[in-house]
């Protein structure tokens, strides 16, 4: 399954509790298992970890980070419109593959 989101795209939570919200991709997970197909949103879905004081942390306490959501609940978002939309793969004339805006017909850069 090859993914049509990449690390750096600008996206849009369209389910969950940060709907609406819109992030750069900090990391993808999950490349070769489809179930488990993940990205990281800068600023979307914090979590709270606590941690214990250790030899990298001395400090401990409390740590605020990114946690992955699924694919499904993402749409990259069309520097035309500035909103969420579906996004199709078209060959390109030396054969590379574009990303491209189904509605606007937008391409996106790799």
């Amino acid at each position: 399954m090859k993914l049509k989101i990449k690390k750096g795209d600008l996206v849009e939570v369209i389910a969950g509790k940060d709907k609406g919200k819109q992030g750069k991709v900090v990391g993808v997970t999950g490349k070769d298992n489809p179930n488990k197909t993940r990205v990281f949103v800068e600023g979307v879905n914090r979590v709270k970890r606590h941690t214990k004081p250790s030899q990298t942390n001395q400090q401990g306490g409390i740590i605020e980070k990114e946690a992955a959501i699924h694919l499904s609940n993402i749409s990259l978002v069309d520097p035309k419109t500035n909103k969420g939309g579906r996004i199709k793969i078209v060959q390109g004339k030396k054969g590379e593959r574009i990303r491209t805006f189904k509605k606007t017909g937008t391409e996106l850069k790799a």
